[in-house]
């Protein structure tokens, strides 16, 4: 008889596998190889606030998505923020203040939450708020760019704050990056690449994977010049598609399984870097992550979400703490009624199954 997945643990020991990997990337690097020294110490004393609050009944992830704005000077193609419109030319006065994440941070690390990726919009249109995040040092900001931003006079503020991780989006060579976010924007990334590995700056990546760029992304090459350049962390999204016309960019089960094969290969065959799958292997996780198992998503208005591609809520934390906002009807439904363990086509299950979220949704609101 097998054994009931226990999220908690598997959480913990995927933190203290990037640590030892970070610790890994980082050799020769002793400002950084101290930080993350530091951070391992302090990312064992959150897993255990985690574990006092299991045993007390709420389960705290160890990771949270915090978009901090709605912004962004791109105009990406196949955006599923701007088409699902959370992100816009102009930042609305409705969006959370820096001092109201700034209060959001020191709860997610009162309550043990190690990791914030903080996403957009464009997040360092918010310079107010990476402000705040880089006072909280006992948390991990990876900060998911689209790196037009990071210039060679802008970053004595990532020596200071190495908590604070670039994490600049591709979508694999010049062709394709160029393709999908503008002409001239690899370039740009570029020269960003050059100017943190400059400043001895830990750094990393964002690739889209889809049925087009999949090979490119995951060749020996590409990564080879990914390491030269000085890249020490490489996040594969899945891409999602947002309307039906962009479905073939979906990768099949197939391709899927593919990724995750060669995810596995690269991780040994190139110790010097973090590599990431999201969503990754679900089985081996025991079903999507979303809505506080592995991770939940706060919105730029303060709506606490299941994940960046469900963007549904009953709960602001503008009007209740963190930690109502993780016991929140929503979260406890789909929890609850399975649908994160359900069997699916796509690499994003509640992105399939939007229509059971938001039948749930309706049900929590009554």
């Amino acid at each position: 008889m097998n054994e009931p997945f226990d999220i908690q643990k598997y959480m913990a020991g995927g933190v203290e596998r990037i640590l030892r990997d970070s610790l890994q990337a980082t050799k020769g690097n002793l400002r950084a190889q101290a930080f993350f020294l530091r951070f391992a110490k302090a990312s064992k004393k959150a897993a255990t606030k985690r574990s006092a609050s299991e045993k007390e009944g709420l389960h705290v992830p160890a990771f949270l998505i915090a978009s901090i704005t709605s912004s962004c000077n791109l105009h990406c193609a196949g955006c599923y923020s701007r088409c699902n419109g959370a992100t816009s030319d102009f930042e609305p006065e409705s969006q959370l203040t820096s001092s109201e994440w700034g209060k959001i941070f020191k709860e997610a690390e009162d309550l043990g939450i190690s990791f914030i990726l903080l996403a957009g919009g464009e997040p360092l249109l918010r310079k107010d708020v990476i402000d705040e995040a880089g006072k909280r040092k006992n948390i991990l900001f990876p900060i998911f760019t689209n790196g037009t931003f990071l210039r060679k006079d802008n970053l004595d503020f990532y020596e200071v704050h190495r908590n604070l991780i670039p994490v600049i989006s591709l979508e694999g060579g010049r062709d394709k990056t160029d393709s999908r976010r503008g002409k001239g924007v690899y370039d740009r990334l570029l020269s960003a690449m050059e100017a943190l590995t400059g400043r001895n700056l830990i750094y990393g990546v964002s690739v889209t994977v889809t049925s087009e760029n999949l090979s490119e992304v995951t060749s020996e090459e590409y990564l080879r010049d990914l390491s030269a350049r000085g890249g020490k962390l490489v996040i594969y999204v899945e891409y999602v598609p947002v309307t039906s016309e962009s479905s073939g960019l979906a990768l099949s089960d197939d391709q899927r399984a593919l990724l995750l094969r060669e995810v596995k290969h690269i991780r040994a065959s190139h110790p010097e870097m973090v590599f990431v799958s999201f969503p990754g292997d679900e089985k081996s996780s025991g079903g999507c992550l979303a809505a506080g198992r592995g991770f939940f998503h706060i919105n730029s208005r303060g709506g606490a979400e299941p994940c960046p591609f469900s963007p549904y809520s009953d709960r602001s934390v503008r009007d209740t703490s963190l930690k109502e906002a993780l016991a929140s009807p929503l979260f406890r439904a789909l929890l609850e009624n399975g649908v994160l363990i359900e069997e699916h086509t796509g690499g994003c299950v509640l992105f399939e199954k939007k229509k059971q979220v938001e039948d749930l949704l309706d049900r929590s609101e009554k």
